[in-house]
């Protein structure tokens, strides 16, 4: 064998890896998902809506609009109940749309005709919004269909008229707040500009102050730094209550900067809103500052207890550049989740995911916090704190044990054996 396959195997070794192929299997795995999403996306997108209908008038304008909206959605109702309608959606419905009684008459004299839409919300996710587009879509051919039939029967409607013939009166419901002159793409709107950049930033604050505490084990081991101090008289529980009590000051810095920086930005995005959702009772008082300040604190103490407990698997500085790919990993996910949709529209399964993520509860307090759901929000900062305490339990024990120094899990009479082998190797007057 030669000196280059020796020196081409040696570097295999180092190169090739669990720590080097794992990012990129994680990697793949990712895009793998979000390939899998944006195929769902357009499946939905291509997706008839299911609309209850109520059809007041039984004039030649609305048996037009019948005749479109049969031919793009699926009816739950058709009747003359509102209410019936209204409970006709279930779980998949997504409008129910009025026709009112002087529909056809009101085009034909020259004014617009109303149509009322009573919006059934769900999410405010990406994906969520995709059932209501495509009603929004069915409402433009209405208009479509009325505006041809008034040109093809030479109709003395004025061009105004013809051109737009309908006008919309909306009127939502999201988590049990009903809001008169909204529509789901406004609302939407707001809730995305208010929470769009929120998973961005606490991945980035989690990111940030993981990769100091695992890059500063990693440079304690590969300055033997951490071994000498292993070795002074001090508790080991000391040594990591120090770590941990010096990283929480730093996470709770950053959570106050993000606080600050995040009013700034929701008084700036409040004063230019085209609605006025405060007087909906949809606005953040300052107990609810506090509470989303808890919330973000609690998601930087869980990842940087699982940071300590990852940390003492670094071998060197090099070793713990890798080592905070879990950390991305499940920061990422909620991430990408809470953008695409609303927690309360995710499978069971993904909900239980997304909650087992101590880092995704800051990314939906802020929502939750709107509509007032407390109980979500405090179950996430109990959750988080559980998280962490678990997470300094396992690095309390990893680092009673020998780990740190011999790199293998060592207890007991094996450990004691080690400590009275090395007293004896190194009594007063004995050399080697």
């Amino acid at each position: 064998m030669t000196a280059l396959t020796n020196i081409m195997r040696k570097e295999l070794r180092e190169l090739v890896t669990p720590a080097t192929i794992l990012p990129i299997v994680v990697m793949a795995l990712l895009f793998g998902s979000l390939g899998g999403a944006i195929g769902d996306i357009q499946k939905q997108a291509q997706a008839k809506p299911t609309i209850g209908v109520v059809p007041m008038d039984q004039g030649v304008l609305a048996n037009v609009s019948l005749q479109v909206l049969k031919a793009g959605a699926t009816f739950a109702y058709n009747g003359t109940d509102v209410d019936a309608a209204l409970a006709a959606q279930g779980g998949n419905g997504t409008a129910v749309l009025v026709i009112p009684a002087n529909f056809t008459a009101s085009i034909l004299g020259g004014t617009r005709g109303s149509i009322e839409v009573y919006w059934i919300m769900r999410g405010a996710g990406l994906m969520d919004s995709f059932s209501s587009g495509a009603v929004e879509g069915l409402l433009a051919a209405v208009d479509e269909a009325i505006s041809a039939y008034l040109v093809g029967t030479g109709s003395s409607v004025p061009p105004s008229v013809v051109l737009a013939p309908t006008v919309r009166s909306d009127t939502v419901s999201y988590r049990g707040v009903v809001m008169e002159g909204v529509s789901p793409a406004v609302l939407g709107g707001m809730l995305t500009q208010q929470s769009t950049f929120i998973p961005v930033i606490i991945m980035m604050i989690i990111l940030l102050a993981g990769s100091m505490v695992v890059t500063s084990m990693g440079m304690e081991k590969e300055n033997k730094t951490l071994e000498t101090l292993l070795t002074l008289p001090v508790p080991r529980g000391s040594i990591i209550a120090g770590k941990l009590l010096a990283a929480a000051i730093v996470g709770l810095f950053m959570a106050a900067i993000y606080m600050v920086g995040f009013g700034y930005y929701i008084g700036g995005l409040t004063a230019s809103a085209p609605v006025d959702l405060a007087k909906y009772g949809l606005e953040i008082t300052p107990i609810d500052y506090v509470l989303l300040g808890l919330s973000v604190f609690a998601a930087l103490f869980a990842a940087l207890a699982m940071c300590m407990v990852l940390g003492t698997f670094a071998k060197n500085y090099r070793a713990a550049q890798t080592l905070t790919l879990p950390v991305t990993f499940l920061a990422m996910v909620p991430m990408f989740m809470t953008m695409f949709w609303d927690f309360n529209t995710l499978p069971p399964a993904a909900q239980v995911l997304v909650f087992a993520i101590p880092f995704s509860h800051p990314m939906m307090a802020m929502r939750s916090l709107m509509f007032k759901d407390y109980v979500f929000v405090l179950a996430g900062i109990g959750y988080s704190v559980a998280f962490a305490l678990v997470m300094i339990l396992i690095a309390v024990w990893i680092f009673r044990t020998d780990r740190l120094l011999t790199g293998r899990f060592t207890r007991g009479a094996e450990a004691g054996a080690r400590k009275g082998v090395w007293r004896l190797v190194n009594l007063p007057g004995r050399r080697a």
